[in-house]
């Protein structure tokens, strides 16, 4: 018997896909220290409560390129968030971010780390 080569092991994906819902608002007013976020497979309200403290990276790209640092890779532009609670009863989530996200982040990407584990 011919024993095969081992295969690489293919890389693991450490989020969750979400998108950007809007601001936290009321009928006239919009709370724009807090987004709605939809998690890609979270559906029901009772299965927030493992992405509770999660944390959320926004990521978009600048005009300027800076010196690439710890926290900036050359154009590319992170803000960062917690999820604080959920929203409705569909699975929605709310998040607070370490600044406000801009009016154009509004629909779209963000990414939902699945650390800091707390099982």
């Amino acid at each position: 018997m011919v024993a095969s080569a081992p295969s690489k092991s293919k890389s693991v994906r450490l989020y969750c896909k979400g998108v950007v819902l809007g601001f936290r608002r009321s009928l006239r007013n919009q709370y724009p220290n807090q987004v709605r976020i939809k998690v890609q497979g979270l559906e029901d309200k009772k299965d927030v409560g493992f992405y509770l403290g999660k944390r959320v990276a926004y990521i978009y790209k600048a005009k300027t390129v800076k010196k690439a640092t710890p926290t900036t890779v050359g154009r590319f532009r992170v803000i960062w968030g917690r999820i604080i609670g959920p929203h409705g009863n569909n699975g929605a989530v709310r998040a607070k971010f370490r600044k406000n996200l801009p009016p154009t982040s509004l629909g779209g990407p963000v990414r939902v780390m699945l650390y800091p584990s707390h099982v």
